[in-house]
């Protein structure tokens, strides 16, 4: 566990904070391209980091992110207009380039020169496969953006997914380098006489408990789970936590699978999480219309279903991608199904992977206290993550040391899974080339996975 003091330290994010100052050395997803989406288009609120800022597309097509308030009285930019290649302030008519320039101040006099003093607190942005990147940090050249293959896919190949949560980002992390949760909270009232022998759905279920072996990288840390099989093999679910805030869940084949994850703190109370990675199928198969949330090929891609309508976006600060299945109706949950507790049912009564994840996530309060929880063998890769963390932040505040992966672009370059090994074999040997990311394994068979991962 940790003391309220570390809980705080890694927790808070906003500007001048311990964590806040760490994730700001990163590029940071803030909105999606699809927000923005023509130039001129409405001016859109976006929370992130703490800090209330305002995103535009200019007339060029450049997005442009501002603190929401004019240097000059404070008005909100949010009511500006977005005209002419900038953003004008309805107040006193200012008028301010994507980065930050003031190009006009027409109550001023044409002979003052005021307006080259005044900038507007702008950020730089990227746009990349339907994401909007941001760089919040003090450099004056921002780093390379990380080389995530999730959101580096070719065009018409890619797809994002934003859903907020109204809870701390780390807890949202938290639950997705968890690997033995999902044998109970998503199949707990699955048995293994339903699966296909010899897939690792089937291990799941035969064995709800795997060991762990957990190692830091260059890009973070890394944990292998394992389960034994009849035959004198290893099932390793291998998953990954890259700094400052990406999972690669272990759900999938290593070596096949492609996904990136963010869990991008709003501020200390949301989060928003963000997964890039390629086109999904949306409908499912015939027969599978109640197992749809436990399908890895429906992952992301919205299965039809109550539990994963969207709410209209609003305007508000926090009005961005939310579930219509939320705290306010107990997340749908049907209390019926979840006494059933039969393979056709769910163990939580709560449909969904991602659903039944920020039921849980969201149901440990706005910001948990870590101090009063009791940590086991299970929890060695929360325990790890914690600690890296807290380090880099350290090592930043005390040292000034470059967090890791910041200027090397490269480190990113990852892939999660399973796999079965030799029970003798060295995990980290044997998965070492499956484990790199753009590259292609034609001798791999997604079917042996099964259907729940």
């Amino acid at each position: 566990m940790l003391t309220r003091e570390e809980n705080e330290a890694l927790c808070r994010v906003g500007p001048g904070t311990l964590m806040g100052n760490l994730v700001r050395e990163y590029w940071v997803p803030a909105a999606l391209s699809s927000e923005l989406p023509t130039p001129d288009s409405d001016p859109l609120r976006v929370m992130l980091l703490g800090e209330q800022l305002i995103a535009f597309r200019d007339t060029n097509g450049k997005v442009g992110l501002f603190h929401h308030t004019c240097p000059h009285r404070g008005a909100s930019l949010f009511f500006g207009r977005n005209e002419e290649a900038g953003i004008r302030c309805v107040y006193h008519g200012w008028k301010f380039s994507v980065d930050g320039t003031c190009v006009d101040m027409p109550n001023e006099p044409a002979e003052s020169d005021f307006k080259h003093k005044v900038r507007a607190l702008a950020y730089p942005t990227h746009e990349r496969n339907g994401i909007v990147w941001a760089y919040l940090g003090a450099r004056s050249t921002p780093p390379p953006l990380p080389s995530l293959e999730g959101n580096m896919l070719p065009d018409g190949e890619w797809q994002v997914t934003m859903i907020q949560r109204e809870c701390n980002w780390f807890q949202g992390l938290e639950g997705d380098i968890d690997t033995s949760h999902f044998s109970f909270l998503h199949a707990g009232s699955m048995d293994v006489t339903t699966q296909q022998p010899g897939t690792f759905s089937y291990y799941m279920l035969a064995d709800r408990a795997p060991r762990y072996s957990v190692v830091d990288t260059d890009f973070g840390t890394m944990y292998g789970a394992y389960r034994d099989t009849e035959d004198g093999r290893r099932y390793w679910r291998v998953a990954n936590f890259l700094f400052p805030f990406w999972t690669m869940p272990p759900q999938g084949l290593l070596g096949h699978k492609v996904t990136a994850r963010a869990w991008v703190p709003m501020d200390d109370t949301h989060t928003m999480f963000f997964m890039a990675g390629p086109k999904l199928r949306r409908t499912p198969p015939p027969g599978a219309e109640r197992s749809a949330p436990l399908n890895r090929a429906n992952e992301g891609a919205a299965p039809a279903g109550a539990w994963n309508r969207m709410l209209p976006n609003t305007t508000d600060w926090f009005g961005r991608f939310r579930l219509a299945a939320n705290s306010s109706n107990d997340y749908m949950i049907d209390r019926d199904r979840q006494r059933r507790n039969s393979s056709m049912d769910d163990f939580t009564g709560i449909q969904g992977i991602h659903l039944q994840d920020q039921a849980i996530t969201e149901s440990e309060g706005a910001l948990y206290d870590r101090s009063v929880e009791h940590l086991a063998s299970s929890d060695m890769m929360v325990i790890r993550v914690r600690r890296r963390l807290l380090l880099a932040a350290r090592a930043l505040a005390d040292q000034g040391l470059t967090p890791p992966g910041v200027d090397d672009a490269e480190v990113f370059a990852a892939r999660a899974g399973g796999v079965f090994l030799p029970a003798d074999a060295d995990w980290l040997e044997a998965t070492e080339s499956l484990r790199r990311g753009f590259a292609h394994h034609p001798e791999l068979d997604p079917s042996i996975t099964g259907p729940l991962v």
